[in-house]
């Protein structure tokens, strides 16, 4: 018998593993349903050998086996696709890099001669009669000249289709010599590591004449698809307000010639904007390259007047352009250059750096415009998946909508209907309407906010100079404790804008409304330096007048710069209320902030906007002054922030809600007073850790007080034994991994105030020293946990200590984070004396 059943077991392994030869009418069959489902079931198996009678011979098994086969034949295919692209990145890229050392020895090689050249005439200088000497000058400077040669035109109309053609030629020439040439001295900015998934390689101009930045980098779209999105430049350029091409002349070789007409917006409120006249001249190059390159028509170069505006000053372009290189295989290789002239002495100089800052180019144009090309073509391929129903183009319209807002109401053009309200006796804040109905229904506002043109838009806004404060922690900060600075009133009135009637004007309080709110996710660009986001803000009334605003509002919100190691430094976050529909045609009527760094100086000490933290302790008072001012204050790193608030208004109710308007402005601009004084210091030095505390006697002693009162309660150590005094224990108690915090117990208060707490309990709360002093115990725990720790109070104020069982507390981001078991006990001062109450979270995570 189990011979008999050894035979039938081989036999059916046979059966199973024999080879099936499938005709092709079976394998089409089996390619379509395959099409449709990859992975069917077992009664879907067996319903197709129903349904198709030529798969009735073939066992289910077979069937099965087929669908496994055809699954990982097309795993194959993907990964050998993806490993084809990746190669033939890799190929262009390193074909790319080759060509940068060569301009890289070439450059090394002309820096080597002129080196020479100046050592030669140095020593001349110094051997012959001050009539050569000076004659060496004048050499010198003949040397300089045929190295910078001024272009000169043949004799001919600059205005005709011959002399522009003429421009245009020399104009390209002048570009390739800086895209793939020595002729600006570029500087490869750092931390810009070129790779098969990098931006590219990024370089910004040094001792040139104007501002420069250049940008190589691949992209996966064919050379014309990507000459006609460079071209289009108000879609990615978001500091162009208009784009007018005037004339276009075709050229004999095949190329044309454009005079094109450029408006820009102002990146602050201080400054007036810029406009641009240039020709642009389009052409193929005999290896196949698809050129763009562009420069200014000015009185030097001739060729015919553009137009001008009195709310512009007129900049000029130097030789700038785009090399658009096929690779083999498809996609391209870009070579941008920006170089421009942007008159920076009719501005303050304060504001200078702004415009002879490569930096800012390189980010907000140059970097930008390979960007835009490369999320385009991800987005073309599949490789970005957006959640939701919304086309990538539509989120993108949305954020431009946002831009396009808020620099208008930056700037404030008068053509556009702006006109500046008087003053009411100091100029901290300007403010500016707008009630032309012609020109919102021509722009980005919508409509129907403006049913019967009886009503406008008015904005607030301020400009300010900012010590020591990096944007991208600014903006963050901003982004993530909304509640420190906004309004929940001012809000509510906001979104009520979108109605057609919105209610009674509220008043600034200056504490606003204790609401929260949250960040939910739309979209963001590849390399998250952008992030399209919806935020929630929870309303609460509290009395009978707050009813209106207990429902709760959104903001559609876009924020960038805010990665500390990105390129350049301009931070931005922009908002608008938006209604629960939130339509693709939604009005948006942007606010908001924005924040440019400014070139830092090391030229000697300066104001600083500093507050260290022993003044956050409230331990004792100490006159001594922190280490980390005295080194701060030889950094002087600056930033111009600027504020722009729009609000719709009815006529009857203007002058009121101007006051409200410059009130609001005028408090936010205290708020981020306040937090620019508080983080200041904790970033100087990289982080907010020991560097910045070590300088802080009233910490080293809460850190001592906080030790050695756990060791009394607990016998055991909170710290390692080897580090029991001075700044490494300090260190060691502020990267603890479990979160410590402490707070004052007030009987005259209604619930604990957080005073200090260590790195991992800021992560915890999701907060800083500063906003922590705002942030109330009850406020953290949950019910549970208020109740465990209402009725263990009397132990710790009894015994010293007392353990909480695992629970869930609340960020002050909304967030829930969940611990295994608290800790909590009575610090004690040096005279035994109840100090403060200090509690440990062990093992928290977000839930």
């Amino acid at each position: 018998m189990a011979l008999i059943m050894h035979k039938e077991c081989s036999s059916k392994q046979m059966d199973a593993s024999k080879y099936v030869r499938y005709t092709p009418e079976q394998v089409e069959a089996l390619e379509r349903v395959y099409n449709e489902c990859p992975k069917p079931s077992s009664l879907r198996r067996q319903q197709l050998i129903r349904e198709c009678p030529i798969l009735c011979n073939i066992e289910p098994k077979q069937i099965k086996v087929w669908f496994q086969n055809r699954r990982c034949r097309e795993k194959q295919r993907k990964e050998a696709f993806r490993l084809q692209t990746v190669n033939r990145k890799l190929t262009a890229m390193n074909k790319l890099l080759m060509e940068e050392n060569d301009r890289l020895q070439k450059q090394v090689s002309q820096l080597v001669y002129e080196n020479g050249h100046m050592r030669h005439q140095l020593h001349s200088a110094s051997t012959v009669t001050t009539d050569n000497s000076c004659e060496s000058v004048v050499m010198s400077g003949q040397h300089q000249q045929q190295h910078n040669p001024t272009p000169q035109h043949p004799e001919k109309d600059a205005s005709s289709p011959a002399g522009l053609l003429t421009i245009a030629a020399e104009a390209l020439t002048q570009f390739l010599a800086k895209a793939t040439g020595t002729a600006v001295d570029w500087v490869q900015m750092i931390g810009m590591k070129p790779g098969p998934d990098s931006i590219g390689i990024v370089a910004v101009s040094r001792n040139c004449n104007g501002v420069a930045a250049r940008v190589c980098g691949l992209v996966s779209l064919e050379p014309m698809k990507v000459a006609e999105i460079l071209k289009d430049r108000p879609s990615w350029f978001r500091d162009c307000r208009c784009l007018e091409v005037l004339s276009v002349i075709p050229t004999g070789n095949g190329g044309t010639i454009e005079l094109v007409y450029m408006q820009t917006y102002a990146p602050t409120t201080l400054a007036a904007a810029r406009d641009f006249w240039t020709l642009r001249y389009t052409t193929t190059l005999e290896d196949g390259s698809l050129v763009i390159c562009e420069r200014s028509l000015t009185t030097i170069t001739g060729g015919p007047s553009g137009p001008s505006s009195s709310n512009f000053v007129r900049a000029e372009v130097l030789p700038s352009g785009y090399l658009i290189r096929p690779c083999d295989g498809g996609g391209a290789i870009i070579h941008i250059v920006d170089h421009v002239d942007l008159d920076a002495w009719s501005v303050p100089e304060v504001l200078r750096p702004l415009y002879e800052s490569s930096k800012i180019l390189a980010q907000k144009m140059t970097v930008a415009a390979l960007r835009h090309i490369r999320q385009i073509a991800q987005e073309t391929s599949g490789e970005i998946q957006y959640g939701g129903s919304r086309q990538p183009a539509v989120l993108r319209t949305f954020s431009q909508k946002l831009c396009r807002g808020f620099n208008d109401a930056v700037s404030g053009f008068v053509d556009d209907g702006w006109s500046v309200l008087s003053s009411d006796g100091v100029e901290d804040v300007t403010i500016a309407v707008n009630s032309s109905p012609n020109k919102f229904l021509g722009s980005q506002y919508n409509a129907s906010m403006f049913p019967n043109f009886g009503r406008g838009v008015l904005c607030a806004k301020a400009s300010m100079l900012l010590q020591n404060v990096p944007p991208a922690v600014l903006v963050r900060f901003l982004r993530e404790h909304r509640s420190e600075w906004a309004d929940h009133g001012i809000d509510a009135y906001s979104a009520a804008s979108l109605k057609t009637s919105p209610y009674a004007i509220p008043c600034v309080r200056p504490g606003g409304f204790p609401s929260s709110h949250v960040i939910l996710p739309l979209a963001h660009t590849v390399e998250q330096e952008e992030f399209l986001e919806v935020v929630r803000l929870e309303g609460h009334a509290f009395s009978p007048e707050d009813i209106p605003m207990a429902h709760d509002m959104y903001l559609l919100q876009l924020c960038s710069g805010v990665d500390e190691n990105a390129v350049g430094a301009c931070a931005q976050l922009v908002f608008a209320p938006i209604d629960e529909s939130f339509a693709d045609d939604a009005p948006l009527l942007p606010s908001g902030f924005r924040v440019i760094q400014l070139d830092p100086k090391t030229d000697g000490p300066g104001p600083t906007r500093t507050l260290d933290l022993a003044s956050t302790l409230e331990v004792g008072s100490s006159g001594a002054r922190p280490t980390c001012e005295a080194d701060a204050s030889t950094y002087n790193l600056r930033s111009v922030l600027t504020i722009a608030f729009q609000f719709v208004f009815e006529n009857h109710l203007r002058d009121t809600v101007a006051i409200m308007a410059r009130q609001y402005v005028r408090s936010v601009v205290g708020s981020v007073q306040r937090v620019a004084m508080a983080i200041a210091p904790s970033r100087l030095s990289g982080h907010l850790g020991p560097k910045s505390l070590s300088g802080s006697p009233e910490a080293l002693t809460l850190a001592r007080w906080i030790c050695r009162s756990y060791r009394i309660c607990t016998g055991a150590e909170l710290l390692s034994g080897d580090t029991q005094a001075g700044d490494a224990a300090l260190k060691q108690f502020w990267h603890h991994s479990d979160a410590i915090m402490c707070c004052s117990v007030n009987t005259n208060a209604a619930s604990p105030v957080f005073t200090f707490a260590n790195q991992a309990g800021l992560d915890m709360l999701e907060t800083t020293l500063v906003a922590l002093q705002d942030i109330m115990l009850e406020k953290v725990l949950d019910e549970g946990g208020r109740k465990v720790l209402s009725s263990e109070f009397s132990k710790i104020m009894q015994q010293g200590i007392a353990y909480l069982p695992a629970g869930v507390c609340v960020s002050s981001m909304g967030r829930p984070v969940a611990y295994e078991q608290a800790v909590a006990w009575k610090v004690l001062n040096d005279d035994d004396s109840h100090h403060c109450l200090a509690f440990m979270f062990m093992n928290w995570s977000f839930v």
